[in-house]
């Protein structure tokens, strides 16, 4: 077996060069609604099929359409609704790693962000690589050098198909948020259990840490991060395919009854019984 790539067939899914999958195939039936909600990472969505109502402040009351693709900025609120069945490819990052920094860099200064922004096309080449993709991105782990070079063949397409003016649509969005308070908190909070933590891994005493959350998300960080834990376990619970107990250690629960508790308590049900009435089981 080579250092690469394994050289026996096994089930990808329990191997240990696994990783969260960032460029997942997924499809939706009519009428599935994400509710506003800030972005934790950097989002792209390439529609294969259908159409989706998309809401934020750059695509406010877009329709997108099957052979259009936008990017939603981490930090930045997006709701989204199906009008009809849908089918997508979806990529999530948290660095500008699209392009290479000399290009990222004149775009960012020399090329002016859009005055409307509007999806743009997938072209041919881009079609290519996604519909040859999605057979195998549907799952929640995928090999990580596979990933390294699905990254690497995406960025090339863009980079090398689309002219600067197109990137600046995603480019300048990027911009505007990777650089903030807001950036580090929506990149971090999940990797920690306490406010204590999160504000000792910025490098801020807690008192200040919880002020300038206070003002700039307008609501105090212990009932935020509550409210971004409930509404994970929920969209887990409802719309993947992570088993129960993955979903119980994934947001810090020691124990099942515990997860079960908790629920109970937030949700008025059981983990089982959200998910049996969204039709998972």
């Amino acid at each position: 077996m080579s250092d690469s790539f394994c050289g026996d067939k096994m089930n990808c899914q329990i191997c240990p060069k696994a990783v969260d999958n960032a460029i997942m195939h997924a499809s939706h039936p009519r009428g599935f609604h994400r509710p506003a909600q800030k972005c934790e990472e950097n989002l792209m969505i390439f529609l294969l099929k259908g159409e989706i109502l998309v809401n934020s402040q750059e695509y406010a009351g877009t329709m997108l359409r099957a052979g259009e693709f936008i990017l939603q900025a981490i930090g930045s609120k997006l709701e989204v609704l199906a009008m009809t069945d849908v089918e997508c490819v979806c990529y999530s990052f948290n660095q500008p790693e699209l392009f290479c920094e000399q290009r990222y860099n004149y775009i960012m200064n020399e090329i002016p962000a859009p005055l409307i922004y509007s999806p743009l096309k997938i072209i041919p080449e881009l079609q290519y690589f996604l519909e040859g993709s999605k057979n195998y991105l549907s799952e929640n782990k995928i090999c990580r050098e596979l990933l390294s070079l699905k990254r690497k063949e995406l960025a090339f397409i863009l980079g090398y198909y689309y002219s600067d003016y197109d990137l600046s649509s995603l480019v300048h969005p990027l911009s505007q948020y990777t650089n903030s308070f807001q950036y580090f908190v929506l990149q971090n909070y999940m990797r920690v259990k306490t406010v204590e933590e999160l504000a000792h891994m910025g490098g801020y005493s807690v008192t200040t840490f919880r002020r300038i959350f206070n003002t700039i998300f307008h609501e105090p960080v212990y009932e935020w991060m509550l409210k971004r834990r409930k509404e994970g376990i929920m969209y887990d619970l409802k719309y993947t395919d992570a088993t129960i107990s993955e979903i119980c250690y994934k947001y810090g629960f020691e124990s099942l009854p515990h997860f079960s508790n908790f629920c109970k308590k937030s949700f008025g049900a059981s983990p089982r019984a959200i998910r049996k009435s969204s039709g998972k089981e």
